[in-house]
């Protein structure tokens, strides 16, 4: 069969391809010392956090989704050398180091093949592992100490990439412990076959922008929450280049709480259909948006364009005008506020469509997926006790490359 083309206009539309990646030894190396570091609120049971993620892929594949997994692709890009020396210098770019270390850990990298190299990127690199180690950093660290930091966090793959219509932006991760993944998303969607052509509507080196905070609420439209990993420099410049490359018409920035338990704009709140999304009640009447529209174009530099800028004004009421329906409706999970707060921590609202009214929720959040049901959309369960301790949901944990589009509302 032909692969889907890359492309993505809402969050609904029958998914047809999926990025994910299947954790692995890189979990192994969290404890309780460093998990607060590397963003976990616990040191997972690896072996059943590789159980449910296998679930997870399955459901998905049971309906027709093709699933790609990062680090099988990584491994592809790894014979190519320009890939590896990206991927390589990305590695290497840690002050942490100095010149004698960088230069060991570039011998050291380059000397592996392409299924160890990406395996070694993604894993890390300890003290002990380390070929050729010297160097005043190298007899300063202690034998636990990683030369090359682990990625757990790998595994939330909308995070380090969005698509947008055609295009893909490889997104600037906030957090230092997660910068280097998007050096290693950069490198697939700019080498690998799978992706040839596709033009990247943003870099990781460009302002903060995180995956888990970009909704295409429907085609031409998006909402970019800005908060603890998203600034508004960043959603300024996304508007800036969609508008001019005619992927997007309307932009709604969304002011979120600076906080780990709404780290993204889909901690909040996701599509479950073509007019109805799944909220956390606490801010459903507070959440407000800013509506950004394209001004007058600079002529062949569209990060100087200008902007037209309105609001703000309730999120949901923006969101209905711009996507140009009577309402959007929210599904009333009847939650009371200490059910309501424990569900969303638990990622009661991250959820991921398959398709209009079928999503994919976590089974603990018996409250929200009844009240999903209740309203007309078909729940997809999974297990998550141990997937979850990187605070994601099914919708972190997944970057739909290929989506069936869908008609503009009316």
């Amino acid at each position: 069969m032909t692969a889907p083309a890359n492309q993505v206009t809402s969050e609904v539309g029958r998914l047809r391809t999926v990025l994910l990646h299947r954790p692995g030894a890189e979990l192994r190396r969290l404890t309780p010392r460093n998990n607060d570091e590397l963003l976990f609120d616990g040191v997972p049971w690896v072996a059943r956090a590789q159980e449910e993620h296998d679930a997870f892929a399955a459901e998905l594949t049971a309906r027709g989704v093709e699933v790609l997994y990062l680090d099988r692709l990584l491994a592809d890009v790894m014979a190519i050398p320009a890939a590896r020396d990206e991927v390589i210098a990305a590695a290497i770019d840690d002050p942490r180091l100095g010149a004698t270390l960088r230069h060991a850990t570039t011998a050291h990298l380059a000397g592996l093949a392409p299924e160890d190299l990406a395996a070694a990127l993604v894993t890390g690199v300890a003290h002990d592992e380390l070929r050729g180690g010297r160097g005043l950093a190298y007899q300063l660290m202690s034998r636990g100490d990683f030369v090359v930091p682990p990625l757990p966090n790998l595994m939330f793959t909308r995070d380090s990439s969005v698509w947008v219509g055609d295009e893909v932006a490889v997104t600037s991760l906030a957090m230092p412990a997660r910068h280097r993944e998007s050096a290693l998303t950069a490198a697939l969607y700019g080498h690998h076959p799978r992706f040839a052509g596709a033009e990247q509507l943003y870099e990781s080196e460009l302002e903060h922008l995180e995956g888990g905070d970009v909704l295409l609420l429907a085609p031409g439209v998006l909402a970019v929450g800005v908060g603890e990993r998203t600034t508004a420099g960043g959603a300024e410049r996304l508007a800036r280049r969609a508008f001019a490359r005619g992927l997007a018409q309307t932009v709604l920035v969304v002011p979120i709480a600076q906080e780990r338990a709404t780290m993204h704009l889909d901690t909040i709140c996701t599509m479950v259909d073509v007019d109805a999304m799944v909220m956390y009640p606490a801010v459903a009447d507070s959440l407000q948006a800013w509506t950004v529209t394209a001004g007058d174009q600079v002529p062949d530099d569209a990060d100087d364009s200008e902007l037209a800028v309105t609001g703000p004004q309730p999120f949901l009421v923006a969101a209905a005008t711009a996507m140009g329906i009577d309402r959007l409706r929210v599904i009333d999970t009847g939650l009371d506020p200490v059910t309501a707060e424990r569900e969303q921590w638990d990622d009661g609202n991250n959820t991921l469509a398959v398709a209009p009214r079928l999503a994919v929720a976590y089974e603990r959040n018996t409250v929200t997926n009844a009240a999903l049901e209740a309203a007309g959309i078909e729940v997809v369960r999974i297990a998550g006790s141990e997937l979850g301790s990187g605070r994601g949901g099914p919708r972190c944990m997944s970057c739909p490359v290929a989506r069936e589009p869908l008609p503009r509302l009316s």
